[in-house]
């Protein structure tokens, strides 16, 4: 059994409060079952501008949002998705959206950097997202083995390029942080997740970002955990809080068994694995 846990949040521009909420929150699980806790896109810092999240980046394993995550984990005993954290590259005007897979040792076991940027027009008080501005695309496709399971790493936009999901191969959990708008939340957010989990036959956990932003920004939240034939087990509409459900893998398997997608996909693609 594993207790699968999406954390929604309200982020603010400021980190240590951010962090401070999700220590508050953690506090909230059952430490007798494993649990692998998946945070929300930006969660450490959102609702400021766009820049602030490059002011904000951080060498990956160094820095002091990372090492209040790999603190947090081990402190909870938890395998902890840490949303996007901004990681420095080469090019000073850039940072990787990075996705980072913490065991519960608090040792960081997979990176994965956002592939797909968000540089769309939308319907909203924002209107023009640009996130290439500051942020660069990642290229490699992650998959995590770990001892719940095979972890297929992914990010908010991502979920919208199936190639993504297919390049994976098996796996039987997905994690997406996210940050959807409103607008484009209310119109494709449940329709893409559960065709996600029904495809590959797996588990997603979704968390996102949910609320009124300081700057005005509005996300959709509706963080949530879905079964791999594509039922909703709980949802968290908007705000703060966790949104958890204690699941085994008996339906994945009987649902592989009895409609072997997997061995019927002519489809084949290298990717990147993490051994923990």
């Amino acid at each position: 059994m594993v207790n699968l846990v999406a954390v929604q949040m309200l982020s603010t521009p400021n980190p240590e409060e951010n962090l401070q909420t999700l220590a508050t929150q953690l506090k909230g699980l059952d430490p007798s079952v494993p649990s692998l806790v998946v945070l929300p896109e930006c969660f450490a810092c959102f609702g400021g501008s766009d820049k602030t999240q490059l002011e904000l980046a951080e060498t990956l394993g160094e820095g002091p949002v990372q090492s209040a995550l790999s603190a947090l984990a081990a402190e909870h005993g938890i395998w902890m998705v840490a949303g996007t954290i901004p990681v420095r590259v080469p090019d000073k005007e850039k940072f990787t959206a990075s996705s980072l897979l913490f065991s519960p040792s608090g040792q960081r076991v997979a990176h994965y950097r956002k592939i797909h940027l968000f540089d769309v027009q939308v319907a909203d008080g924002t209107r023009t997202y640009l996130e290439s501005k500051y942020t660069q695309a990642g290229e490699q496709v992650v998959v995590a083995n770990t001892e719940i399971g095979r972890i297929g790493m992914a990010v908010c936009y991502d979920l919208r390029f199936a190639g993504l999901f297919q390049a994976m191969g098996e796996i039987d959990i997905l994690v997406l942080p996210a940050a959807f708008t409103q607008v484009t939340g209310e119109a494709h957010w449940w329709p893409l997740l559960r065709a996600r989990a029904i495809e590959k036959q797996c588990f997603v956990v979704a968390a996102g970002q949910g609320g009124q932003h300081a700057n005005g920004r509005e996300t959709y939240g509706h963080s949530t955990i879905i079964t791999p034939w594509g039922e909703v087990l709980t949802s968290l509409a908007q705000g703060p809080g966790l949104v958890q459900a204690l699941v085994d893998f008996d339906q994945m398997h009987e649902i592989r068994r009895n409609m072997p997608v997997g061995q019927h996909n002519q489809f084949r693609s290298e990717l990147i694995e993490f051994n923990s």
